[in-house]
């Protein structure tokens, strides 16, 4: 009989798993009255009637006949009912078990951010390979010790909570199984009766029927309750202890064993001393089942119960809500972003905002010079910080870049042939039309090389070089490069202030402009989300050559306060109005821009992105970490000084010869009147007022003069003037030129 059971067995076909609709309880049970017929019939089999003659069977065993008749009808019509009752049930549901929250993953599979349900639970996706072994052992010691072995039912312990009943006279343990709970859990109902336990049994049959006991525990640790909106280990291990529950304390397991018994009133947050008498309780079973020493369950004893929950991660959470916008029905979002480098960039953020007012911000955005990923973004520093408009993405905004795009400028003008790195440039006032530009400072340089012009962030060389290339060319270039430009309502025609932040740009297209410099000009769009590697053929700004031009001058640029130089190639900017303060630097691996600011584009007397930007840039690559490579050189760049570069490349004007000695400017002297000079202004009277002559050579000009320390004319481009004495007696005159090289003489007027 037992090899025909088997045989039975093995050709009825398995029932389908992971359906959504489920199966009728009854195709579980419907044969349970033919197999339990043959079982008796086997069990209970009584020898032939003897032959007429040889005698009859005692009264006693006919009785026996007739009770074990009896009794095999009586399960006979018992299991009959069940099956009918199985076969009535609707199909299981198992939507309960697929309504999750949506997570979004940093590209190591870390939580950034969970996100509520539509009815407002936390309901993380777990399985039992993201809990400790621990927490499983004690769980099912503590609920289900015959997990393993039953099917669905445990018929010992259900006698045992008989039993419990009738010496107690109360429920003292309700006999079900972890697959029974789960049945519950998926279909809930307020009523405690034989009813609901009769259909708790059913469907433990048929979801044994259905799923493997992995599954099975999976669908407990995802659907228990822990008191609150909060379902399942994982939502409960964040909110309580503040870590995924891939490893626990025994104290900690303990609890979280203890909470879905009695969700409620066991509530940790709100009952502390009920918490605390149910894990005693489990921890007492955990001791008895040697799942732990005496020593460790002291000590978890001793544990405090947390008594506050704590807030779910909250990583890059602009980013999160782009993600779940662009894709909601995906439950589980994995970027590319790295959960270590974001929390890293955060604290800075939060930390650099405490010197700053309340009202500014801070963003930060870190690239993969190699395939474009974001490996962090950090859109403002607190996001519920409604002073600082924390919702707000500021890596989005469009804001003034100021001189954060002057490397672009060099850049192209490289590329195209005007300028070389040690092309001289004229660092001294210019007009163009009705612009003039200035220097930050208000000074000007004289004669400098395009290297030590963007090294010092000159205005007015850059404003040469812009037009020589020309404005529109500049703005077409990139924007062929793929960089979004937005230019100012009704301002016509693109002018040369476009090189000085006269433009508005966010921090991903900036940054994603300097990814291109360090990629050697092929540019590539930022993503936060894994994907291939780009195939096709991919936008380039620049040539490798122009692009390692830059590269190597901003190396050398000089850092802000007690930061290491030459370890990174950066740029900084500041937009007109003191309200935008940038910082964009890149090495060999990673690009990373920094933007510090107000949300509504309001003015911040003294933020500077030298002074303010520069330094959080350097800490964001001290705590990420920097690769010292140097930049490849192209084996065509032109490595040599002015003098033997190109005649073509050695000045950027076209009058002027191209000759280092043509380009070297002598020294500032005062011509006259001489020193030590004794001056008879009367030799000089016209109109009766005597007037000294003012004669300056060499230096740069403008040239400005004084007496005694006052100035006594404007700045003026000629070297010679004239000036009215207010009387007689010693005097010391002094000029000083355009690079703040002074000469001074004393003489005495008569």
């Amino acid at each position: 009989m037992d090899a025909q059971r088997e045989k039975t067995s093995a050709s009825e076909p398995p029932l389908p798993s992971g359906e959504r609709d489920g199966v009728r309880a009854g195709a579980a049970l419907d044969r349970l009255p033919v197999r339990l017929a043959a079982l008796i019939r086997q069990r209970f089999a009584l020898p032939p009637s003897p032959p007429r003659g040889e005698g009859r069977a005692p009264r006693h065993f006919r009785k026996l006949k007739i009770a074990t008749g009896a009794l095999a009808v009586s399960a006979i019509a018992a299991t009959t009912a069940l099956a009918l009752y199985a076969r009535s049930l609707p199909p299981l549901d198992l939507s309960a078990a697929a309504d999750r929250s949506t997570v979004v993953l940093d590209r190591e599979g870390k939580l950034l951010r969970p996100f509520l349900t539509a009815d407002g639970r936390w309901k993380l996706p777990v399985t039992s390979e993201d809990v400790d072994p621990r927490y499983l052992a004690m769980l099912k010691a503590f609920e289900d010790k015959r997990f393993d072995q039953h099917h669905g039912i445990d018929p010992l312990g259900m006698l045992r909570a008989a039993g419990q009943m009738l010496l107690n006279g109360r429920v003292v343990s309700g006999g079900s199984t972890l697959t029974m709970q789960v049945a519950r859990l998926l279909e809930p109902r307020e009523e405690r009766t034989l009813a609901a336990k009769l259909r708790q049994g059913v469907r433990a049959v048929e979801l044994e029927q259905r799923f493997d006991k992995a599954r099975i525990l999976d669908l407990y640790l995802t659907l228990a309750p822990f008191g609150g909106n909060l379902e399942g280990v994982r939502a409960a291990s964040f909110a309580y202890f503040g870590k995924e529950p891939k490893r626990l304390s025994t104290a900690e397991a303990a609890l979280l064993v203890a909470l879905p018994q009695s969700p409620e009133t066991r509530r940790p947050d709100r009952f502390v001393e009920a918490a605390r008498r149910a894990r005693e309780r489990v921890l007492e079973r955990v001791e008895q089942a040697g799942l732990a020493t005496r020593d460790e369950v002291a000590a978890a004893r001793n544990e405090p119960i947390p008594t506050a929950r704590r807030p779910f991660p909250n990583l890059s959470p602009h980013i999160a809500e782009q993600a779940v916008a662009e894709a909601p029905s995906e439950r589980v979002q994995k970027l590319s972003l790295d959960a270590r480098w974001q929390a890293a960039l955060e604290g800075l953020a939060r930390e650099r905002s405490l010197g700053l007012a309340p009202q500014v911000s801070i963003a930060i955005l870190t690239v993969d010079n190699e395939t474009g990923e974001i490996r962090a973004s950090v859109g403002g520093v607190d996001y519920f910080a409604t002073e600082r408009a924390g919702a707000l993405d500021l890596t989005r905004a469009l804001r003034s870049p100021g001189s954060a795009l002057k490397p672009f400028i060099y850049a192209l003008a490289f590329d195209n042939g005007i300028a070389h790195p040690e092309t001289m440039l004229e660092d001294r006032p210019a007009r163009y039309g009705i612009y003039i530009p200035e220097n930050f400072d208000m000074t000007f340089q004289g004669m400098v090389s395009a290297r030590k012009a963007l090294q010092l962030s000159l205005n007015v060389p850059a404003v040469e070089l812009l037009s020589a290339l020309g404005p529109q060319r500049f703005l077409s270039r990139l924007r062929d490069a793929g960089v979004a430009i937005a230019m100012p309502r009704d301002s016509g025609a693109p002018g040369l202030a476009v090189g000085l932040g006269g433009l508005g740009i966010t921090l991903q297209d900036l940054t994603r402009a300097y990814v291109g410099l360090a990629r050697g000009g092929e540019m590539l769009p930022l993503r936060f989300r894994q994907q291939a590697t780009q195939t096709g053929p991919a936008p380039r700004l620049v040539d490798p050559v122009a692009a390692w031009y830059v590269a190597d001058t901003l190396l050398g640029a000089p850092p802000p306060l007690n930061a290491v130089p030459g370890r990174i190639a950066y740029k900084t900017g500041t937009s007109y109005g003191y309200r935008d303060a940038w910082a964009a630097g890149f090495d060999r691996k990673h690009t990373i821009g920094v933007w510090v600011g107000r949300a509504d584009n309001g003015a911040v007397p003294g933020l500077v992105g030298r002074t303010v930007a520069a330094p959080i840039l350097f800490d964001a690559f001290a705590r990420l970490g920097i690769d010292p490579r140097p930049f490849p050189q192209p084996a065509d760049a032109i490595v040599a000084s002015t003098g033997h570069l190109p005649p073509p490349l050695r000045h950027l004007r076209q009058d002027v010869p191209k000759t280092v000695t043509a380009m070297t400017t002598p020294a500032l002297r005062l011509a006259f009147p001489p020193d030590g000079a004794r001056i008879d202004l009367s030799a000089a009277a016209l109109d009766g007022y005597g007037r000294l002559n003012l004669k300056a050579a060499g230096g740069s000009p403008p040239y400005t003069w004084l007496v005694d320390g006052t100035p006594v004319t404007e700045p003026q481009r000629r070297r010679e003037t004239q000036w009215q004495p207010p009387g007689k007696g010693f005097m010391r005159i002094s000029v000083i030129d355009a690079t703040g090289a002074s000469e001074s003489v004393s003489v005495r007027l008569q």
